[in-house]
């Protein structure tokens, strides 16, 4: 005789995983590797302990899974900025992207990618090597991108677009830091600005 394995008590098995991805990808936005307790994921994603191990792994898994729709939905700017037909273009479009969901009125505010796991312990070190390698990625491609752009003659051939590409991420994650800080997003706009106004820098 087959034994049904009972879903968790007062709740049914079914549940929608994507809305309880989106979900513990806020909960880790707002608080953080550490800060995102087991019971504050499973309250937010509206699922027990048990449901979200079957679903999505671990604590880390769950992490590396918030992180990458993370990446193809609220940080999807990348992406657009690197389709910017200017080196220019992409740099504005980064820093705007960057500004527009760091600041964003209803939400977390700053990036999971940059403070996901600022003070995570020892234990968090897999989830601090993950993030730091996202953000590297990131550098990654706007490298190349900037690369393209000196051999297509949109920057000037004594460009160092290893420099350039660092200081354009750089400026990006800066603004991320500042704006969960509370600095508005007008504040950062201009700063920005004031950054891209003398183009290219090196």
């Amino acid at each position: 005789m087959e034994t049904r394995r009972k879903g968790p008590s007062g709740r049914p098995r079914g549940f929608d995983a994507d809305e309880a991805l989106e979900r513990a990808m806020l909960a880790f936005w707002e608080h953080g590797y550490e800060g995102a307790s087991l019971s504050c994921l499973t309250q937010a994603m509206g699922i027990s302990t048990t449901s979200m191990y079957a679903a999505f792994g671990n604590k880390q898994e769950l992490f590396r899974k918030a992180l990458e729709r993370y990446a193809t939905g609220p940080s999807d700017y990348l992406v657009r900025a690197l389709e910017q037909p200017s080196a220019h273009g992409v740099a504005t479009e980064l820093l705007t992207g960057t500004i527009r969901t760091t600041t964003r009125p209803a939400g977390p505010q700053g990036c999971l990618g940059v403070q996901g796991a600022l003070v995570a312990s020892d234990s968090g070190q897999e989830v601090r090597d993950l993030l730091a390698a996202w953000r590297n990625e990131s550098h990654r491609f706007v490298l190349e991108r900037f690369r393209r752009a000196v051999d297509e003659g949109d920057l000037p051939p004594e460009t160092d677009p290893a420099l350039l590409a660092r200081y354009v991420t750089t400026l990006a994650f800066g603004v991320a830091v500042q704006a969960a800080g509370g600095v508005c997003r007008d504040e950062l706009q201009a700063m920005a600005d004031a950054a891209l106004r003398n183009w290219p820098p090196f």
